[in-house]
């Protein structure tokens, strides 16, 4: 692990009246899917078809996203860390398409006094829907806000931070766990996160920073392997986006004779839509057609060391604790250039 003090010569650190929780957002039952999947399409030229084709997703789990569930549980947790270790702020969230929305969220901060805020967005790696359409988000929620909305400092993404790999790591080690014994050793370890098109990919550090948390996960789980595949594609099939897909990946497998393996989603904090569906529904059941065994990591969800992460990120920003990272790219920038992470077309979600 690399230490750096966080000393950044001419610029104080800023001073926070609140910590934002930034997410993605998702239905909280059937009558919110249609209305919430239009959110997330606005302005993108998306059949109505592919639209319908999604919801059915959400409607094979009663039309409940279990992201929201599991977002109060994490600001639940924060609160009780700010409050056991400090600093003592309020914590407050706020979702790019579903309720609460970001605007909202804002006007509320901005009528309890908030003046300034650090944000922590639920998204590891740096891409344009990841990272810079989050800033961009924000920016339009300042404006509907109005003037005296408070000022938002996004911090750093964290795919190589130990609070993130090493709950990651445990993950895996759990899930390596249910493999017998006698076959753990040839079990085929498999990283997924979702896919974006290779024009987006091309212009960000999307996809090394993935390989690079794979790495450390895999050191960390006592293995010198590990795969990264990815999920969700949902363009053009003329467009590239990044493969191969885990379809792919796993009838692959099954031709090498390989008859164990261990998928991490290491792409997403929680287990989400896209998990639920894509591994724990698709995945899983092609795997019982082709005879894998598959076993299925979790994410890092609620870990205490993430939840910690969060609080020692907030602090970093804050000039009060030094910069931590695991590995050879180093910790992520603090502030984004203008011309970083620009958008391409845009995956739709599950």
């Amino acid at each position: 692990m690399t230490v750096i003090p966080n000393d950044r010569p001419g610029n104080l650190p800023p001073h926070f009246d609140a910590l934002l929780i930034l997410g993605f957002g998702g239905p909280e039952g059937p009558d919110d899917v249609i209305p919430f999947l239009e959110n997330v399409l606005r302005g993108r030229n998306v059949p109505r078809a592919r639209l319908l084709e999604v919801a059915e997703h959400y409607h094979h789990f009663g039309g409940r996203s279990p992201i929201n569930a599991q977002m109060r549980e994490l600001i639940a947790l924060v609160e009780a860390e700010l409050e056991a270790n400090g600093p003592r702020l309020p914590v407050y969230w706020g979702n790019r398409n579903w309720h609460p929305m970001l605007a909202d969220t804002l006007r509320r901060m901005q009528s309890d006094g908030i003046s300034r805020a650090a944000a922590f967005v639920m998204s590891a790696y740096s891409s344009y829907s990841g990272c810079r359409q989050y800033l961009e988000d924000i920016a339009r929620a300042r404006e509907a806000a109005g003037p005296g909305a408070p000022e938002i400092d996004k911090l750093r993404v964290f795919y190589n931070h130990p609070g993130f790999i090493e709950p990651m790591a445990e993950r895996m080690r759990d899930a390596l766990e249910q493999i017998p014994a006698e076959s753990r050793a040839g079990a085929t370890l498999v990283y997924t996160a979702h896919s974006i098109p290779l024009s987006m990919a091309a212009h960000s550090r999307y996809e090394s920073q993935l390989r690079e948390a794979c790495r450390l996960v895999s050191e960390r789980a006592g293995r010198t392997d590990g795969r990264l595949v990815y999920q969700s594609r949902s363009g053009s099939p003329s467009q590239p986006w990044l493969g191969p897909d885990i379809s792919e990946c796993l009838r692959e497998t099954h031709s090498t004779g390989t008859r164990d393996m261990v998928i991490a989603p290491i792409g997403f904090i929680s287990d989400h839509m896209e998990v639920l569906y894509d591994l724990d529904t698709e995945a899983r059941a092609l795997s019982q057609e082709l005879g894998l065994r598959m076993v299925r990591a979790s994410t890092v969800g609620n870990h205490q060391g993430f939840v910690s992460m969060i609080r020692e990120l907030l602090l970093e920003r804050m000039g009060e604790l030094p910069v931590r990272w695991l590995g050879d790219q180093g910790p992520s920038h603090d502030v984004c250039e203008p011309d970083c992470c620009p958008p391409s077309v845009h995956p739709v979600p599950k």
